[in-house]
């Protein structure tokens, strides 16, 4: 995609703001270039290779971002044909660097909670019947996907397709989601902010809590609790078992792109959700 010596993410930010150098970040992913200008302003390009997230991206810049102003990046270009968009570097430093078990980490769960809530309170959609069908497919999809690779068992399939009925037919509050909130995209620093905003979307409200839920928050009860702490509310015990099920789309999810990326770690953690779901 890209070449040393045709870089469309180069080209953008020239383009757009003016002469640019590299600033060299190996612990980026390779679509990511972090860039400095000559007024030492900072930002990041990134080129999609979906048509699909570039334009879901761009749209949450232009739709969505402006319920989190202070805390997410300014949208500064972007360019169609390459799909290809420049947004400014925010302040701080990656909350996945905080020590494990330090008020630190603890502090950014707590702000992770508020910021989100600003998101889900203005684009809330209480009680609706919209998602929970839509969910449901995608797991089925999933699950197809899955039984295609024979990556299930007779039981596993029958606790999944529990998880697809409930889903189908529940109510349940839908908000746009950012859908990939977890450590990784957060940055401490004077304020809170987020980046990666290419999943975001109109979705269960509670689903933003998946990823921290079967990834952090069982081995740290403390962090779950200072997130919601920061949220302003616990979900109650109905949302708690429909966390349950959205358990189920991280782990089917999990277990496929596992087995297709070879990705053993994305694997392990499929199978470790899967069983303890009830």
């Amino acid at each position: 995609m890209i070449t040393a010596s045709v870089d469309p993410r180069l080209d953008l930010a020239r383009e757009t703001v003016g002469s640019v150098r590299v600033l060299p970040d190996p612990s980026l992913p390779p679509r990511l270039l972090q860039l400095i200008d000559g007024r030492g302003r900072r930002y990041f390009a990134k080129q999609h290779s979906s048509r699909t997230r570039y334009a879901q991206e761009v749209k949450a810049y232009g739709t969505w971002a402006q319920h989190l102003t202070g805390h997410v990046p300014e949208l500064v270009g972007w360019h169609d044909r390459t799909h290809t968009l420049l947004v400014t570097a925010l302040a701080g430093k990656r909350a996945d660097a905080a020590a494990p078990g330090s008020a630190e980490e603890e502090l950014a769960h707590h702000e992770a909670g508020r910021i989100l809530r600003l998101l889900h309170q203005a684009t809330l959609n209480p009680r609706s019947g919209a998602v929970g069908p839509d969910l449901a497919d995608r797991l089925a999809r999933w699950i197809d996907r899955a039984e295609q690779a024979g990556l299930l068992s007779s039981g596993e399939r029958g606790r999944l397709s529990a998880h697809e009925e409930v889903l189908a037919n529940t109510l349940m509050d839908s908000a746009v989601c950012h859908l990939d909130y977890q450590p990784r995209n957060w940055i401490l620093g004077d304020s809170f902010g987020l980046y990666d905003l290419e999943h975001m979307r109109r979705d269960a409200r509670i689903r933003d809590f998946a990823r921290m839920e079967f990834r952090r928050w069982q081995a740290a009860p403390h962090l779950r609790n200072a997130f919601y702490s920061g949220y302003g509310r616990h979900p109650t015990d109905t949302e708690q078992r429909l966390l349950e099920s959205f358990g189920a789309i991280e782990a089917i999810t999990a277990l496929v792109r596992g087995y297709e990326q070879d990705d053993l770690a994305l694997s392990a953690h499929g199978r470790t959700v899967l069983a303890r779901l009830s």
